[in-house]
């Protein structure tokens, strides 16, 4: 058996392993609607996904008024709270963790989540004890800042030139790329078209969870 490549696999969050990508659009634009601001379409909507709150709203509502900003906020968590519970993860998602943790290897979260909302959603999966270590954009710098990253294999004790980054979206690969670790695209998780994925040189992109495994578990 050839020597494995990754010692490290850090997976994104929503769009990645869990299927959020619909919910989160629909939460972003909920809450300017609330506030009377315009109402972004889904494909602004879904682009930000991934990058720290703030910063994510700060794109979806240009026009606001910093000041209103925690008002905006409030109120894209009142609707998340409200759809988090429809949310579920990918199929196949479970399995493929299972695998890789049974070879060893550490598996880590890099995510835009805030640290209570990462924890409640762990929970909620059953996956509290699956990943060594993880990281929130409320913690450090926000994607796509290399810092999730670099954090991660210091505490880890690992090397970014054996770990890969998996996200759904450009902030996840231009992390990535910035930190020195390898990456990949998946292009099932919605939020940003495989195109722009492509267009960041990923080292492979996936277009579903079965593609994912497949080529994770030729190299680790």
């Amino acid at each position: 058996m050839p020597s494995p490549e990754f010692d490290l696999v850090v997976f994104d969050w929503d769009g990645t392993l869990m299927d959020s990508t619909p919910t989160i659009t629909r939460c972003i634009q909920a809450a300017c609607r609330d506030l009377g601001l315009p109402v972004p379409a889904d494909e602004l909507a879904s682009h930000v996904i991934g990058l720290g709150l703030r910063d994510a709203l700060q794109m979806a509502a240009p026009t606001l008024d910093p000041a209103h900003y925690p008002r905006l906020s409030e109120r894209y968590r009142f609707h998340y709270l409200i759809g988090d519970k429809d949310t579920v993860l990918f199929n196949g998602v479970r399995e493929l963790l299972d695998e890789l943790r049974a070879r060893g290897r550490f598996l880590a979260v890099a995510t835009g989540k805030s640290r209570v909302g990462l924890n409640r959603a762990l929970e909620a999966a059953g996956l509290m004890r699956m990943f060594d270590a993880t990281r929130c954009a409320d913690e450090t710098f926000s994607k796509p800042h290399p810092a999730m990253l670099q954090e991660l294999t210091r505490e880890l004790g690992q090397d970014l030139r054996r770990t890969v980054m998996i996200g759904d979206t450009t902030h996840d690969l231009q992390m990535a790329k910035s930190a020195g670790s390898a990456s990949v695209a998946v292009a099932y998780g919605g939020a940003h078209p495989r195109e722009q994925l492509e267009a960041l040189s990923p080292d492979f992109c996936a277009g579903s969870v079965t593609e994912l495994r497949e080529w994770l578990l030729e190299r680790v």
